[in-house]
């Protein structure tokens, strides 16, 4: 995920995001822990990029009944990229962008509208907020080690993950939920969590 310098509480921030699986997911985090050491965050492509949420129960309600509208689908990543404002690296969606555009459109309405910084453009997160001078360096290593891994590029888009940042960026999980079905395993764990 990347992060806006928009002025407003992280401590209430949400995400919507789909995790990737093995062997991508395990080779995705140790590329990103070599370009930035101190960044945990597990492999993902983000479908809702961080945003407050007053009421995250009503939200995830929404979030399931939307999903269950979309059947799951396929996601081939292409190559590694820069972003030219926020100097974001990054492995752009090839097959499969459609798809995110249109769940992040449908998704983004009623209590999880929010006004984004950037046009939401489907991505693979693998280093921000770099110092300075560190950025050719860095995106050259990436395409270096994306080149030579030598498993399948592409992953099934299959369930979504609600996410909420309880502050310096550390994520929790709160619930998920499977493509083209409704209810989640985590749904009592979500309003559990926000009855407090």
């Amino acid at each position: 995920m990347y992060k806006d310098p928009a002025p407003w509480d992280r401590t209430n921030s949400f995400a919507l995001v789909s995790y990737l699986p093995e062997p991508l997911a395990s080779f995705l985090d140790r590329l990103r822990q070599e370009l930035v050491p101190d960044c945990y965050l597990r492999a993902h492509v983000t479908l809702l990029p961080p945003r407050p949420v007053s009421a995250p129960e009503v939200a995830w309600g929404a979030i399931k009944n939307t999903i269950s509208r979309f059947a799951p689908f396929e996601v081939r990543m292409t190559g590694v990229e820069v972003f030219p404002v926020s100097d974001v690296i990054y492995i752009n969606v090839g097959q499969g962008q459609d798809e995110l555009r249109q769940m992040h459109a449908a998704l983004a309405v009623d209590g999880l509208q929010f006004q984004e910084q950037f046009e939401y453009q489907p991505h693979v997160t693998l280093a921000q907020e770099l110092k300075p001078g560190q950025l050719e360096q860095l995106a050259a290593l990436a395409r270096l080690r994306w080149a030579e891994f030598a498993f399948d590029k592409s992953f099934r888009v299959e369930k979504v993950v609600f996410v909420h940042n309880g502050g310096c960026d550390q994520w929790v999980d709160l619930a998920e939920c499977a493509l083209g079905q409704s209810g989640s395993a985590m749904n009592d764990e979500l309003t559990g969590l926000f009855a407090k």
